[in-house]
């Protein structure tokens, strides 16, 4: 099969879906690997790289999308992108459709099939392919969290970690899946207080092994409205697979927050688990609602594209390879990452979406 590599258009954005040594080894199996020039740059890894491997690279990106029937890119198609699709394309990539309703009446009105990353799920629930993205993500919210509190940049001015004589800072992060324990897991390791809400007592258990300045608590709302009142950094790390992220937070929940006290909206991707979110770029990263400062950006990993992109590539190979043989229709994880095909939406998660 002829697989497509675009190089990623999205502010700031500089992953690039498969690496060198990945697409040398797709060239081996017998298929027909295109880049697109530069994609890899960005991410440490150029043009020369691939090309030693077998790699062929296309001068731009309607030459690649012309080669390509496999496209394989990290973030979801934008303008540019979409001028390239068609129908005949088989696009593999992260989605989030459920935020995107003008994005999804696209993909529809091209008639292609798109699996989405973040819908591929095993048969025990898991989700192999957000998996690392996640855990990259949760660490990101913590480290960004911690710079938007100092003073210069609109913070309380508070050291999350405290030291002798003064108070620790508090962290309050909402779920326990692969982002919110690795939020938790470096908040506490800084000396932060942490308390994350999650409903699922394996991994609440999970959570309170991490260390004893972690609790963890079930979200009823008053327990979660007398936590943000105190937290100086709040991190939404809420899941619900393929569809529209729930509002935990309100705005009224905000606005009892210490100015300068800092959200990260790590759920931003499937439309924020905040009331007050709305999404932005690494450009223009954060934005101020009721004295608090919110950093809600849709491709957080980005920021770190040399360890993003050798993470993500790892986890999709496998995946890509069997979508690549042809042969894949009786996979059942492919099969719930389906997300559209000829015009139709197909994940459970979105039906019923007003378009």
């Amino acid at each position: 099969m002829r697989i497509g590599i675009p190089r990623e258009t999205k502010t700031l954005e500089g992953r690039v879906a498969l690496v060198p040594a990945a697409a040398g080894d797709l060239v081996r199996r017998g298929h027909e690997v295109w880049i697109e020039t530069q994609a890899g740059v960005k991410s440490g890894f150029s043009d020369e790289a691939y090309a030693a491997l077998g790699v062929k690279i296309a001068p731009d990106a309607a030459a690649l999308y012309e080669k390509g029937e496999l496209i394989v890119k990290v973030k979801e198609p934008i303008a540019g992108d979409l001028e390239h699709l068609r129908k005949d394309h088989l696009l593999f990539c992260y989605l989030h459709l459920a935020a995107e309703p003008a994005l999804t009446r696209k993909l529809l009105d091209i008639g292609l099939t798109g699996v989405a990353f973040e819908t591929v799920e095993l048969d025990n629930g898991d989700l192999p392919l957000l998996a690392p993205m996640s855990i990259i993500a949760g660490r990101i919210a913590v480290q960004v969290g911690t710079h938007l509190l100092h003073m210069p940049m609109g913070g309380k001015g508070k050291l999350l970690g405290g030291l002798p004589s003064t108070e620790r800072g508090k962290v309050v992060v909402f779920g326990a899946g692969a982002a919110g324990a690795n939020s938790a897991e470096l908040a506490a390791s800084g000396g932060a207080n942490v308390v994350v809400f999650e409903k699922r007592q394996d991994r609440m258990a999970q959570m309170m092994a991490m260390g004893a300045n972690i609790t963890a608590l079930y979200p009823y709302e008053d327990v979660v409205a007398r936590e943000v009142a105190s937290a100086d950094l709040v991190i939404g790390a809420v899941l619900v697979t393929g569809a529209k992220a729930p509002h935990v937070v309100t705005r009224e929940m905000i606005r009892g927050m210490a100015p300068g006290s800092v959200l990260v909206d790590i759920s931003v991707d499937q439309g924020g688990c905040f009331e007050t979110t709305r999404p932005t770029t690494w450009a223009d990263p954060t934005y101020l609602e009721e004295g608090v400062t919110h950093f809600a950006v849709t491709n957080m990993p980005g920021a770190v594209p040399q360890t993003s992109s050798q993470a993500i590539c790892a986890a999709i190979l496998p995946w890509v390879q069997k979508l690549a043989s042809g042969e894949w229709r009786d996979n059942p994880a492919l099969l719930r990452g389906i997300n559209v095909e000829g015009g139709k939406l197909v994940h459970p998660a979105l039906q019923g979406m007003a378009l």
